[in-house]
């Protein structure tokens, strides 16, 4: 297996691809119409499909994905070296803060944003 791919939906594949290349501080490396990828750490990819890319692939029997706008669905949590820095970045980019970073329960430092299609975006390291 070479990569896997986490794939979110969006509302505005350019504004979308903009903010994450903001906040991760990288270029994608692909970026067409129907899908943005970023590299994340570890290895993995980040895809951004437009909502009506996958309103074609699930038809009518499935609700629309874009009626579930604003309402988190997904959890991106990425480890970095330095999650204060990625955690602002990341709000100057638009993101929402949901909490800053902190030592969580679990032995990270870890903060917590909303990206503009209210995905849950979290920057963490161990503590």
């Amino acid at each position: 297996m070479n990569h896997a791919y986490l794939i979110l939906y969006v509302a505005d594949q350019p504004r979308a691809a903009a903010f994450y290349r903001a906040a991760l501080a990288c270029d994608p490396r692909l970026d067409v119409p129907g899908m943005t990828e970023f590299m994340l750490p570890g290895g993995a990819v980040l895809g951004l499909m437009p909502e009506a890319g996958i309103r074609r692939l699930l038809g009518e029997a499935l609700p629309d994905p874009a009626q579930a706008a604003g309402i988190p669905r997904a959890e991106l949590y990425l480890p970095v070296a330095d999650p204060a820095a990625c955690h602002a970045r990341a709000l100057a980019a638009g993101a929402r803060e949901l909490s800053p970073p902190a030592v969580r329960g679990w032995g990270h430092v870890a903060g917590y944003l909303l990206d503009p299609d209210g995905h849950v975006l979290a920057f963490a390291c161990p503590a």
